[in-house]
C-alpha cells in the first residue's frame, strides 16, 4: 500500500525541519570543524527521529558542509579560507552563466519589472532617514540573485545556483545580517546596489557578456568582505555563520 500525500508531505517536513536546524546548528558553530556528529543526540537536539536527520545529513554531504567517515556516521568540515575564495568565485561563474542566458534568450517585460521593482525597494532600504533598513535589504538582495537566476529560463542553472549558495560565505546574504554593526561595510552595499543596476540593464539589452562580467564582479564583492572580516575583531566569528568553520592558520 503506498503512502498517502499526508504522510509524504509530513515527511518531507520532517526532513526540511531537520536540514535546516542541522544546517544552523553547524554554521553557527555548535560542532568543531573535523567533529563528528552524534546522530543520537543531534536528533533529540533538533526533536527529530534519526531518519529525517540521515535524510539531512545526506544532502548537507551534497553540500560540502558534512565528510562521510569511512567508518560510517559523518564530520563537520572545515574550510580554509582560499576554499571561500573558491567558492565565492563559483558563484560568480553560475550566477554569470544565469545571467548570460537571461540576456541572450530575453526576459518577459513582466519579470524584467519585477526586478526593477525589487531594486527599488533596495533603494528605499538603503535610503531610509534613520539609517538603513538591513532586515529588508536582506530579504530583497536574496529575491534579486533568485529572481535573476529565474530569468535564465533554466531550471538546471537555478538549482544549480542554489546548491552553491548552501556553501559557507557563498551565498549573497552572508555577511549582510551584521553589517549594521561593521560601518566599513556600508559603502559595499551602495556598491552592490549599483552592480543590481547594472545586471539588469545588461539582461534586458540583451547583452549577454556584460551581463556576465558584472555578475561575476558582483560576487567578488562577497570575497573583499570576507577579507574585511578575517582582518577584523575575534569576537566577529560568533556574528557570523560558518565562520568557525575556516581556519586561519
Amino acid at each position: 500500500m503506498s503512502n498517502g500525500p499526508n504522510q509524504t508531505d509530513e515527511r518531507g517536513s520532517q526532513v526540511e525541519h531537520a536540514l535546516l536546524g542541522l544546517r544552523s546548528l553547524v554554521l553557527g558553530g555548535a560542532f568543531e570543524a573535523n567533529g563528528r556528529i552524534s546522530e543520537v543526540a543531534t536528533a533529540e537536539r533538533l526533536g527529530v527521529s534519526r531518519t529525517p536527520l540521515r535524510q539531512a545529513m545526506d544532502r548537507m554531504v551534497g553540500e560540502g558542509l558534512l565528510i562521510r567517515n569511512e567508518t560510517g556516521g559523518v564530520r563537520v568540515a572545515s574550510f580554509t579560507v582560499a576554499d571561500i575564495v573558491d567558492a565565492i568565485e563559483l558563484r560568480g561563474v553560475i550566477e554569470g552563466a544565469a545571467s548570460r542566458l537571461a540576456a541572450e534568450r530575453g526576459a518577459e517585460t513582466s519579470a524584467l519589472e519585477a526586478v526593477e521593482q525589487i531594486i527599488s525597494g533596495i533603494d528605499h532600504a538603503l535610503e531610509r532617514p534613520r539609517g538603513m533598513d538591513f532586515d529588508t535589504y536582506v530579504a530583497l538582495n536574496a529575491r534579486f540573485h533568485s529572481q535573476i537566476a529565474a530569468l535564465s529560463g533554466s531550471a538546471i542553472m537555478q538549482r544549480e545556483v542554489e546548491r552553491v549558495y548552501q556553501l559557507p560565505f557563498a551565498s549573497p546574504s552572508s555577511f549582510l545580517q551584521e553589517q549594521e554593526m561593521i560601518p566599513d561595510f556600508r559603502q559595499s552595499l551602495l556598491v552592490a546596489q549599483s552592480h543590481h543596476r547594472a545586471i539588469l540593464d545588461a539582461i534586458r539589452n540583451r547583452e549577454g557578456a556584460r551581463a556576465e562580467a558584472l555578475s561575476r564582479e558582483h560576487a567578488r564583492l562577497a570575497r573583499l568582505n570576507l577579507e574585511h572580516v578575517m582582518r577584523g575583531d575575534p569576537a566577529w566569528i560568533d556574528r557570523f555563520p560558518g565562520l568557525a568553520l575556516v581556519s586561519t592558520g
